[in-house]
């Protein structure tokens, strides 16, 4: 993969060295780097890199933490509010069901720090089921996070086969849901993968369902096989496909906004553009930066340049 350049993207990438942060953009090796940080978004993955479940599209390593977590942790990535070319930041993290609050607390406390540094900076949390705990789900709405973000994955028909058992259709949009029932200013947002045998009705399915939850932002695109050991690509999908299914979310589902391509990613900087443009929009060019975005995934796709992800497509 090219190295992204640019200046924001030099400074940014300095900013991160001198405070020794790393973040899931470089260690995935995701092919959007270039133009999320030349826009100044990132993605931060938090409670280190063992997950206690294990989804057939991800290759995370599975296990149980037993109730490890860095306690500076939500100090030290605060420190990214001190880097003036970040204008959003995406947290993410691997499940953690060992946990009494599976991790709600520790999102919470990374937020309020970066918010207290910073309040002008957009943060999203994108962050697992919760096992359906609404107290969790509270504790994360109620950090003071812009964007509530969990990813559906598939759709119902394929959900026991691409996600681990604990992780049901219904509980995913049930916690999108009180999400949004909680606190109805939070934007809330979920991903799908395709390529996994879904067909268009099962996504106008889960597009109703989605909506029907109150989501506000969807995001999709191509799942990529991380390894031989996980799920196979069924086929690839065409960046024309791409384009009607963006339509018939915004304009069959009335999602305020889909972004839809091959390489778009959960954390794909078209769906921040279009946050940032609802929340700073004296300081946005909305049209100007979602026709950059759009192009430059299709180009990506039809030169066929592909990431190379330890975890699943959709996971960053």
């Amino acid at each position: 993969m090219r190295l992204p350049s640019g200046e924001t993207v030099s400074k940014l990438r300095n900013s991160l060295r001198e405070k020794a942060l790393y973040t899931v953009c470089e260690e995935a090796r995701c092919p959007n780097q270039g133009e999320c940080w030349n826009q100044g978004t990132a993605t931060i993955m938090l409670m280190g890199d063992v997950c206690t479940r294990g989804c057939r599209f991800c290759a995370v390593k599975t296990g149980n933490p037993r109730g490890w977590l860095d306690l500076q942790e939500p100090e030290k990535v605060a420190g990214m509010a001190d880097i003036p070319e970040l204008r959003y930041l995406v947290l993410t993290s691997v499940d953690r069901d060992d946990l009494e609050d599976h991790g709600a607390g520790h999102y919470a406390e990374t937020i309020r720090r970066l918010k207290t540094k910073r309040a002008d900076l957009l943060v999203e949390a994108l962050v697992p089921d919760f096992q359906g705990c609404y107290e969790s789900v509270h504790t994360l709405c109620d950090s003071g996070v812009d964007v509530y973000a969990h990813n559906i994955e598939t759709v119902e028909r394929l959900h026991r086969r691409v996600r681990d058992v604990r992780a049901t259709y219904a509980q995913s949009l049930d916690t999108l849901a009180e999400a949004k029932r909680h606190r109805p200013g939070v934007y809330t947002k979920s991903s799908i993968m395709l390529g996994l045998g879904e067909t268009e009705s099962e996504m106008r399915q889960v597009m109703n369902d989605l909506r029907t939850a109150d989501v506000d932002i969807l995001t999709l695109g191509q799942y990529l096989q991380p390894n031989a050991k996980l799920l196979p690509v069924e086929r690839y999908v065409t960046p024309q496909e791409f384009d009607n299914f963006k339509q018939i979310a915004e304009d069959e589902f009335g999602f305020a906004y889909c972004a839809s391509g091959p390489l778009v990613r959960s954390s794909y900087k078209a769906a921040e553009n279009f946050v940032l443009s609802k929340l700073t929009p004296a300081t946005f060019d909305e049209t100007a930066a979602d026709a950059k975005a759009s192009s430059s995934s299709h180009a990506a796709a039809e030169t066929g340049r592909t990431p190379s992800t330890s975890a699943g497509s959709m996971v960053v």
